[in-house]
């Protein structure tokens, strides 16, 4: 019988100690240290991972009703840190990507969530056009520019799970043209546009700047936001309030396209409303930089992959220089815990014609040489909505829907009323889900955009329906 040799036994605890040592050091790297980005792609741990999506749902306020859903979720989002570890890793990089409240979603749920500008060739060709901001021989333009410093700019606004940003982007514009003619900077109403700009823009599927403009030109106006305020769904056009005036402008026009000189210079005179593509993982995931770095600093710079396939509507706000890398300031429109405080800085002056993301293709603006329209005061009330009918003998309040909750052969024997205007109503008759969220998951008991949509919310139950005029009564003993 063989014997082993001393050494070899000596060499074989060696290369033991040293493999655990390695493999020790190796689980070290997966706590990550984010401030100093030490983390290569690959490296966390399973329940780091669920830790840090834990975390992550607390601070978004994230939550999941339907079965299943929080474990699709969460492998979208591992997905999605992966990448984040991945393109974080990219030496000489001057963004980074994190876990923004788009980690849980696939890029093309975000896209067809939160994206929403329709570009119309057609409108470009036979719009506005005006050589007012046509570089010439002999412009001196400032080296750098911020509207907010100048107090023309509202602070950063939210659109939700609307494509609403072709509304956003307009009201910017309008809001920046009026402080600068002015002196007076009015938070205007985005809602409004959403729900009365209707002839070609689409509310909350999507929309275009120009057409937005040519709106307020021909409503004479727009109403301020605390007036009409923003409610992230398409509604009803209110009539009082389309009438309730607060700034006006006078016309639009639109930049020399595929110039990022003429948009600087238009950038320069006031914050101009631009169409960008923004549908890349990239921005999806945006988180700006490391904590602690001035504004100002090149850190931080969008300079991602991206095209010039229009579709989402921001504002351009101002420009710089920063160690020598040009950007513009861009004010999205997805709240102040995007970005930089809901701004992005994007790479200016690239080599394309486009601009970085398309940004040089679609810019215009609004022109103010008016006075605004005599202050309305506040809007009456809404008129009164009169109850639903059900059929001959029941109906609902006002501003509820009609829902059968005992049929038999094609007739409904009795009626319940969903809390809610123009809701579907669902298979259980026993729940109901909102327009703006119109298919039923019964078995989860939520409501969602589409049915592989994972965005949606809690299903609302009925209430009984009254014989007719019973609501009408009620409301007279409840005023006397």
């Amino acid at each position: 019988m063989a014997t082993t040799s001393p050494y070899l036994l000596l060499f074989s605890l060696f290369l033991s100690l040293f493999i655990a040592t390695s493999w020790a050091s190796d689980m070290s790297i997966i706590s990550y240290d984010r401030k100093n980005n030490l983390a290569g792609p690959g490296l966390r741990s399973d329940d780091e991972v669920l830790s840090m999506y834990e975390s992550w749902m607390v601070k978004h306020g994230k939550s999941y009703n339907a079965l299943g859903e929080k474990e699709k979720r969460f492998q979208i989002f591992k997905d999605n840190l992966r990448y984040i570890d991945e393109q974080n890793a990219v030496a000489d990089r001057s963004y980074k990507l994190g876990l923004n409240r788009f980690a849980d979603l696939t890029n093309e749920e975000y896209r067809k969530t939160y994206l929403g500008v329709r570009p119309d060739g057609n409108r470009r060709l036979t719009g506005a056009k005006s050589d007012r901001y046509e570089p010439k021989l002999g412009d001196s333009l400032p080296d750098s520019i911020d509207w907010r410093e100048k107090g023309a700019v509202v602070d950063v606004k939210d659109q939700g799970s609307c494509g609403s940003c072709w509304a956003f982007s307009t009201i910017a514009a309008v809001e920046g043209i009026n402080q600068i003619a002015t002196g007076s900077l009015i938070s205007l109403s985005e809602q409004e546009l959403v729900d009365c700009d209707t002839s070609y823009n689409e509310g909350c599927n999507g929309g275009l700047m120009d057409y937005a403009f040519q709106f307020i030109i021909k409503n004479g106006g727009i109403d301020s936001e605390e007036d009409y305020p923003y409610k992230g769904r398409d509604g009803r056009c209110d009539q009082y309030r389309k009438n309730a005036k607060v700034v006006s402008i006078d016309a639009y026009e639109d930049v020399p396209s595929y110039n990022e000189k003429a948009l600087q210079k238009a950038v320069a005179s006031q914050p101009i409303s631009v169409a960008i593509e923004a549908g890349g993982r990239d921005f999806q995931l945006y988180e700006s930089t490391i904590s602690n770095i001035p504004f100002k600093s090149p850190q931080g710079i969008f300079t991602g992959k991206c095209g010039d396939e229009l579709d989402h509507g921001v504002a351009a706000v101002g420009y710089g220089t920063a160690d020598g890398k040009d950007y513009w300031i861009v004010r999205n429109s997805w709240g102040a815990s995007w970005g930089e405080k809901g701004y992005i800085r994007m790479k200016r002056n690239v080599e394309t014609k486009t601009g970085l993301c398309g940004i040089a293709v679609e810019p215009s603006y609004p022109i103010k040489t008016g006075e605004n329209p005599p202050n309305p005061g506040p809007s009456p009330p809404s008129p009164v909505t009169p109850p639903s009918v059900c059929d001959d003998y029941y109906s609902c309040p006002e501003s509820t829907t009609c829902c059968c909750v005992y049929e038999y052969s094609g007739y409904c024997f009795a009626w319940g009323c969903c809390p809610l205007e123009g809701a579907t109503c669902c298979e259980d008759h026993y729940s109901c889900c909102p327009h703006e969220y119109p298919v039923c998951n019964v078995r989860a008991g939520t409501c969602s955009l589409s049915k592989e949509n994972p965005l949606g919310v809690k299903a609302m139950k009925h209430i009984l329906a009254k014989p007719i005029g019973s609501f009408g009564k009620e409301e007279k003993k409840s005023s006397s």
